[in-house]
């Protein structure tokens, strides 16, 4: 019973795995989503599953060793959910693409109904955030200073991701979006790959020099209309 259990809890830290990987910035908003528990549930089966074969079978793998062959039993299964729900049984061309028929077929279709779920619970959450981080933030000015001081920040993103992101910040620039729409389009961008929290460090940073300043932590907003010093008419 102990095998069947390691072999599902790798099995589920394989999907979390790859759940987190899609919602890097902030991967705690999975644990609202039905969709994303079934996901990881259904990984952690399927090595059950296959563990459950691997021992009808008897398969050692080469072992003599009792502990090592359940050992490599249970690895084995662990990791077998991850190469037997990305394979496919044939290709299918549908219009200018090719699909694939089979586990990965299921697999993709999860995933979709776990990324709709995680979208409809954060879109509002993340709405609130980017407008709130890169209020007074101008594209003109930001969209080579902003970009380029968060993938400073941090030290080990790939070479790809940077380049889709200049790719992707160079089509908001030619874009016929007023400078807002692209400013806020430009946090989201950002967003998914450092995080609201790194974003709002650096527009902080960078103040000025890329829009209007940011307020303070628990600085008020000056009110809008008269001022103090206005003298008061009966």
């Amino acid at each position: 019973m102990q095998g069947f259990v390691a072999a599902g809890v790798l099995g589920a830290l394989v999907g979390t795995a790859e759940l987190m990987s899609r919602y890097r910035d902030r991967p705690s908003a999975l644990l609202g989503v039905a969709s994303a528990w079934f996901y990881v549930l259904l990984n952690a089966a399927a090595s059950g599953g296959v563990l459950w074969l691997i021992r009808a079978f008897d398969w050692r793998f080469g072992s003599s060793s009792p502990d090592q062959t359940a050992a490599l039993q249970v690895l084995v299964a662990g990791l077998a959910a991850l190469a037997l729900f990305r394979s496919s049984l044939f290709n299918v061309r549908i219009g200018d693409q090719e699909v694939g028929v089979g586990p990965n077929l299921i697999l993709a279709m999860l995933l979709g109904v776990a990324d709709r779920g995680v979208d409809r619970v954060r879109a509002k959450d993340r709405s609130q955030q980017v407008t709130r981080i890169m209020h007074g933030v101008r594209f003109a000015r930001a969209r080579v200073a902003l970009p380029a001081f968060c993938l400073a920040l941090l030290q080990n993103l790939p070479e790809q991701e940077q380049q889709d992101l200049a790719t992707a910040v160079e089509s908001l620039a030619a874009s016929e979006m007023t400078d807002t729409q692209k400013s806020y389009a430009l946090g989201l961008l950002l967003i998914n790959i450092v995080g609201p929290d790194v974003l709002e460090g650096a527009v902080t940073a960078l103040g000025e020099e890329i829009g209007e300043p940011l307020p303070s932590p628990g600085q008020r907003p000056q009110p809008q209309g008269r001022a103090d010093t206005e003298p008061l008419t009966a």
